[in-house]
């Protein structure tokens, strides 16, 4: 597969990088610091701008046009792309918040999936903390191969399995990862199930958003009349989980933890090294 433009960044490039990743990961940490029932997604919004600032970035997600919010904050049977707004967060409820950050021109992109106690009904949390757990290890196992892989399609096979093997799970087709820089969304595609092709070649330069998008139904979905808002046609919960990672000389980056993905990792052998 060819591209028209590099998708490798050159070691400065990657070193650039690392600012607008711990960003976007200080706007997750604040946003979960925050969820509870009782919080409007609009509330949470407005905190994870204000860690993006206070880090010296701005928000990414305000270029998109005709996008105003810094967050996507998708809620129950809403996927990705969910607007925040007035709608208070009840017990029980799975949140799903993307964010990203974009500070020197460089680009920051991730997500976590948060799940409301309730208990008055704890099986229904049991099911949808299982959903999302599912989710952010199948994101783990796909790092984890990118730090041994040959070809990136490798990834999407390593998620596929992974959430297979744990149960009848849904597996959005599409919606997808990319690669990241300059701009948010750049090639190549980074698929969470099989593909004939191979991708592009794993070397250093590299960096993609890798983001598994999972539901407890069927994978059809639709856009709501906001025009943004992607959710299930079944009405089944959906989970999302993003990092975005760097390959380098050295190894591998997850440039949205802050830990460099040291402990989700940790469990499949790898272990991060920072950008040199």
């Amino acid at each position: 597969m060819k591209f028209k433009r590099s998708i490798y960044k050159t070691p400065a490039q990657l070193r650039e990088m690392v600012a607008p990743g711990r960003a976007t990961a200080a706007s997750l940490d604040a946003v979960a610091a925050a969820v509870a029932p009782g919080i409007t997604t609009l509330e949470l919004d407005a905190l994870a701008e204000r860690a993006i600032v206070d880090a010296g970035g701005a928000s990414n997600f305000k270029l998109e046009p005709g996008y105003h919010h810094t967050i996507c904050a998708s809620v129950n049977d809403e996927v990705v792309h969910g607007i925040p707004g007035g709608r208070v967060l009840e017990p029980g409820d799975i949140l799903s918040v993307d964010s990203g950050a974009i500070l020197g021109g460089w680009n920051g992109d991730a997500a976590r999936t948060f799940v409301l106690p309730d208990p008055a009904h704890p099986e229904r949390v049991e099911q949808r903390q299982r959903l999302s757990d599912v989710t952010e290890r199948s994101l783990w196992r796909g790092i984890a191969t990118l730090a041994q892989a040959r070809y990136l399609n490798e990834v999407g096979e390593a998620i596929e399995d992974y959430i297979l093997s744990e149960g009848d799970y849904g597996i959005l087709t599409d919606y997808i990862g990319h690669g990241i820089g300059r701009r948010m969304h750049e090639e190549p595609p980074v698929f969470n199930y099989r593909v004939r092709a191979k991708g592009p070649e794993v070397r250093p330069g590299l960096v993609v958003a890798i983001e598994p998008m999972v539901v407890l139904g069927d994978q059809e979905t639709y856009v709501k009349d906001d025009g943004w808002t992607v959710a299930t046609e079944d009405g089944s919960a959906a989970a999302h989980w993003e990092h975005s990672v760097a390959v380098h000389e050295n190894g591998i980056w997850v440039l949205t933890a802050a830990d460099g993905g040291a402990a989700g990792l940790a469990p499949f052998g790898v272990t991060p090294t920072p950008i040199p």
